[in-house]
């Protein structure tokens, strides 16, 4: 009889986690779908829908194929990435208020656009060479932090691993202003950047990005299981034959990676892996099974409507999407510090 009760329980689990994620995917469609219509030229569903079945007018085919879909999409994967990668850093630092710029590698990323736009130096030419200097020095920041926490036996403390990330992020910022110091007129392109935004998107920046983020992402939620025993405590998942330190060490740097590349092309977009996380959390619960794919529809989903708002609050300009998730983003981390100050009864 216990058997089969556990088997209906777990049955009743996997149809409700199957009902959530069918729901927030479909939640993403539509979101995609409206969002595409909405702009300085207003474009019905029916329209949208015609254009993607081949109709529609030259002009409608050119704003909705190259210029708001791919805009939309990137932001979708960009939501995700960061989604996902704040998921994972709260499980491995067993916090919820640690971010995917926790290890200061949103800095190290900035350092590198910074030596891109204004010095010229690059790994890869043309409209490459900002997001791959991004990229590189997200993974050098990353190496760097892991380093300089590392013990002599090979074990890497999570305290040490999060004072290091906030060192080495605050002598990157360091850098960055004094770039910023020298920029001369590459001044404004510089803080646009790190203001984080999706404008002049094209079809190859998601050609770029998506296999690093699904890459990282399957890396994530295959370690899920192992994530939610170390959510338990080091000491319990060390008795039950985990390599502890091997495990969270890959976890950074799937997290670094999703990161990385949703970086490389937005600029620096803050709070979407503190706030959708967490938010997701309270519907799903901890398990990570189930938390990994719904962070990323949400981030995802989060991020359209975040975008979409970006465009519309001063149209025909437009803000930085990162001003707007700041905004909306930091009175909840408050909330979080003040939720956590009255658990933890400070």
């Amino acid at each position: 009889m216990a058997t089969v009760d556990v088997a209906s329980l777990q049955k009743k689990k996997y149809s409700r986690w199957g009902a959530i994620i069918g729901g927030l995917a479909i939640a993403l469609f539509l979101s995609i779908v409206v969002c595409i219509g909405i702009g300085s030229v207003s474009i019905s569903v029916e329209r949208i829908i015609e254009v993607f079945l081949g109709g529609g007018t030259r002009g409608e085919r050119q704003i909705i194929m190259n210029i708001r879909l791919p805009r939309i999409l990137l932001g979708a994967l960009v939501g995700a990435a960061l989604a996902v990668a704040g998921a994972a850093m709260q499980g491995v630092f067993r916090n919820p208020m640690a971010s995917p710029y926790v290890l200061g590698i949103s800095s190290g990323a900035s350092f590198g656009a910074a030596l891109a736009m204004i010095i010229g130096i690059s790994w890869l030419p043309g409209k490459f060479s900002i997001a791959s200097m991004a990229f590189i020095f997200c993974f050098l920041t990353l190496f760097l932090v892991y380093s300089i926490a590392r013990t002599k036996g090979g074990y890497v403390p999570v305290e040490t691993l999060l004072l290091a990330g906030i060192a080495v992020g605050a002598f990157f910022n360091a850098l960055v202003s004094l770039m910023q110091y020298f920029a001369g007129e590459n001044l404004a392109g510089i803080i646009f950047w790190m203001m984080g935004g999706l404008s002049s998107t094209k079809w190859d920046d998601l050609l770029v990005i998506l296999p690093m983020i699904i890459l990282g992402t399957s890396v994530i939620w295959a370690l899920s299981r192992d994530l939610n025993t170390m959510m338990v405590g080091e000491e319990h998942a060390l008795h039950l034959g985990l390599n502890v330190n091997n495990i969270r060490v890959i976890i950074l740097l799937a997290a670094s990676l999703v990161t990385a590349a949703a970086v490389s092309v937005s600029g620096i977009i803050g709070f979407v892996g503190l706030v959708v996380p967490h938010v997701i959390r309270l519907l799903v619960g901890p398990d990570h099974r189930i938390l990994i794919p719904a962070s990323m529809l949400g981030g995802a989903i989060f991020m359209v409507w975040m975008d979409t708002l970006a465009r519309m609050v001063i149209a025909p300009a437009e803000l930085p999407v990162g001003i707007i998730t700041a905004l909306l983003g930091a009175p909840f981390f408050i909330y979080l510090i003040i939720s956590r100050r009255r658990k933890m009864g400070w």
